[in-house]
């Protein structure tokens, strides 16, 4: 049943028809007034007004609605407030009350109901009112009391908006937090750190555009590593207890880092040909005492700073440094897995200033006969000035101890000053202690020089990606030339592809912990080393087994001679067994740097009558990318299927191209003395090569078939008849 409410209306007075008995309408006034008087079946009542006590005979008896009366129209009420004709005839026959009498109860119903709405209305339009004058009030009183966080000066009011305001005082905030960080500092590295502006300026959309690190399958999360273990991801998160001595450890090791970068003798001393700086250990234990304690027994020092201008906005340097995807993928050749385990702060100021990363990584070189090298650390970076950033890396073993651990990062990193027109000038310091005990004698010269790892590799890295990417994304691309791609679409799709490439090949040619190399028999430095591994569900490559080989070899030749031959279709007939001596010619090219040798070509192979009828290979395509600088060269290539490349040279999707690169690595072979600044591939004296020849071929269409001894036998002399043309052809050359 629903109950009853009480009626606080006005009363509607009869009108007078001829209809109606004097009798009957006193009656019906008196009921009605008898009942919109009623609270709904209690006993408590209004009595009438005074007057109209004085306009009825006081003898005259007053009669309520039944409690059950009210009820029912209550509930006819909530379901229809305004009934017909028909309707109130209806309900006056049930209840016993006539027509007029329930059409007067519903109007006074209706118009009570209208005044409690207006009441509760005008209540909360009233409580709003008297909010925003509290509101108002006090952000007068806030705006008349505030001081300027830089000066602590007043300020007036009107000198700034409400959102100015509150920036500013969160900018406070922010300031009092580093003012915080910077005295735990105090205690680690005996005096307080400086307090540098924060920086304003938003931070950058991410990805770019175009950026180098969406072309192809992220390293960093695995996708080239074929079942990799869980090495990476065996760390786990910090304790609480951990942090602060983290963040001490950043902060120590960002003002190392600054002092690495900028000082010069006694800490580093010029080489006897004045091209490379070298690190006095003992001046450096004396500047910095504690660091990350002392070297390890048996490990060696690596230690080199190497400086360049790149074009790149140093905004987005950094951010490219800060995102272990975009950094692993821009420095593929050199980091062959990389994982962010925690990120402890995020930066402040909408920006990386401050931002507190603990990673893992594998470093490599592109040959199986040198051992990776797995670092654990915390990455920070820090805005030193109005256009100058740092991002530094140092260990964190010290923290998480291993009998395993080979190598440990001291503070490395770079520092980034902002250069005009959208350049940045580099300075790289690589400080990096290892036990390199594991590395081939063909290549212990190399990796003792420093430049296998050392710090001209990675801005020689740098300075060639940040190339790749702003031709790229040009515009202004010349249309005379024979084969140039100049379909804006096109040239992304045909680059994103080629990138693709280029990480596989890496991915596959290193000794990372994620391979198992078996080493077949051979002649010592020569021996061929292959792997199997299986593809599934990958778009971009061929299902079924796909067999590794590599092998490396010194040759007496300048690493640019040997870059030059194979890279030139014109000579690959004299190296490409695969290419059943056909003629290789050039149908399209997109440069990508200032030298000629960085390109992507699109190649055809074009065999006469007879080959082709034996071959499935006629009329192929073959992709390639060439890619050199003064540290390392490569010329990485795979077969490409005709109708595929035209989607992609038309901006089509190249993810869903199915790829198999196999290539070369050249390297120096460390009796080279190597300058950045003496040009692109340039080198003072010249010296022998490392190069490392790889294969990948896919022997079985079906992944769960067994590897044959035939298909080894097979890829065993494909690669050793490779080798052997490559060095007939040079040593004619050199001769």
């Amino acid at each position: 049943m629903f109950q009853p409410n009480m009626i606080d209306g006005q009363l509607h007075h009869l009108d007078m028809t001829q209809n109606t008995s004097e009798s009957d309408l006193a009656r019906i006034r008196d009921e009605e007034f008898d009942s919109t008087n009623t609270k709904s079946g209690s006993d408590n009542h209004e009595g009438a007004s005074g007057d109209d006590q004085d306009q009825r005979p006081k003898k005259k008896r007053y009669h309520r609605h039944t409690q059950h009366q009210i009820q029912e129209m209550e509930a006819f009420f909530k379901e229809c407030p305004h009934p017909d004709d028909k309707q109130r005839k209806e309900l006056s026959r049930e209840l016993g009350l006539e027509p007029l009498q329930v059409k007067f109860w519903f109007q006074n119903k209706r118009t009570q109901m209208k005044t409690q709405h207006e009441r509760h209305e005008n209540t909360q339009l009233r409580a709003e009112n008297e909010k925003l004058r509290a509101d108002n009030m006090r952000y007068r009183e806030a705006l008349s009391n505030a001081s300027c966080p830089n000066c602590g000066g007043p300020t007036a009011i009107g000198e700034m908006s409400f959102d100015e305001h509150h920036l500013r005082l969160e900018n406070a905030r922010l300031r009092e937090e580093i003012d915080r960080i910077s005295a735990i500092a105090a205690k680690y590295v005996g005096k307080p750190v400086v307090n540098y502006p924060l920086l304003s300026a938003p931070m950058p959309p991410r990805p770019l555009e175009l950026g180098v690190g969406n072309f192809g399958p992220q390293p960093g999360i695995g996708g080239e590593m074929y079942g990799a273990g869980d090495l990476l991801r065996s760390i786990g998160a910090h304790s609480e207890a951990d942090k602060p001595m983290i963040i001490e450890l950043a902060v120590a090791a960002m003002e190392e880092l600054i002092r690495m970068a900028q000082m010069g003798e006694p800490l580093w001393i010029s080489s006897l040909d004045g091209t490379n700086a070298v690190l006095n250990e003992d001046e450096y234990i004396r500047i910095f005492p504690r660091g990350i304690g002392p070297k390890p027994s048996g490990f060696k020092c690596e230690a080199s700073r190497e400086t360049a201008v790149v074009i790149m906005n140093h905004i987005n340097l950094v951010e490219y440094l800060m995102d272990v995807n975009q950094w692993s993928t821009v420095f593929s050749g050199i980091v062959s897995r990389a994982m962010t385990l925690e990120v402890l702060s995020t930066g402040v100021a909408g920006n990386y200033n401050g931002a507190l990363q603990v990673m893992t990584a594998e470093f490599q070189l592109p040959t199986p006969l040198v051992p990776t090298r797995e670092s654990y650390y915390v990455r920070y970076c820090k805005q030193h000035a109005e256009g100058t950033w740092a991002v530094v890396d140092v260990s964190l073993d010290n923290l998480r101890p291993s009998p395993a651990a080979r190598c440990r990062r001291r503070p490395s990193g770079c520092l980034i000053q902002e250069m005009p027109n959208g350049y940045s000038k580099v300075t790289w310091v690589e400080h990096i202690e290892v036990d390199d005990r594991g590395v081939h004698n063909l290549y212990k010269q190399l990796v003792s020089s420093g430049h296998a790892f050392g710090a001209k590799r990675w801005v020689a890295t740098l300075d060639r990606q940040c190339e790749r990417l702003a031709s790229a994304m040009a515009t202004n691309i010349p249309t005379g030339d024979v084969g140039v791609i100049t379909n804006q679409e096109g040239r992304k799709s045909m680059l994103k592809l080629a990138e693709r490439m280029v990480i596989s090949f890496f991915a596959g040619v290193s000794a990372s912990t994620a391979h198992t190399w078996t080493t077949l028999s051979g002649t010592g430095a020569d021996d061929v080393r292959v792997m199997t591994r299986k593809s599934v569900d990958d778009p971009g490559r061929p299902p079924g087994i796909v067999l590794s080989a590599a092998t490396s070899f010194w040759l007496p030749v300048p690493p640019k001679r040997v870059f030059d031959f194979l890279r030139d279709e014109n000579s690959r007939s004299e190296w490409d067994i695969l290419s059943n001596g056909g003629v290789v010619q050039e149908m399209a090219h997109i440069a990508n740097g200032r030298d000629t040798g960085n390109c992507v070509s699109l190649l055809r192979v074009n065999v006469s009558d007879a080959q082709s009828a034996n071959s499935s290979q006629s009329n192929m395509l073959i992709l390639q990318e060439s890619c050199t600088d003064p540290t390392a060269s490569f010329v990485i290539y795979a077969p490409v299927d005709i109708v595929a490349m035209n989607v992609v040279l038309n901006g089509g999707d190249p993810d869903y191209v199915a790829l198999l690169p196999s290539g070369f690595a050249i390297l120096p072979d460390g009796t080279t003395t190597i300058t950045h600044g003496g040009g692109i591939g340039e080198s003072v004296s010249a010296g022998g090569s490392l190069l490392t020849v790889a294969f990948q071929i896919l022997v079985d269409s079906v992944p769960t078939a067994k590897l044959s001894l035939g298909s080894v036998a097979t890829v065993n002399n494909l690669i050793a008849c490779t080798v052997e043309r490559i060095k007939a052809a040079l040593s004619c050359e050199n001769a």
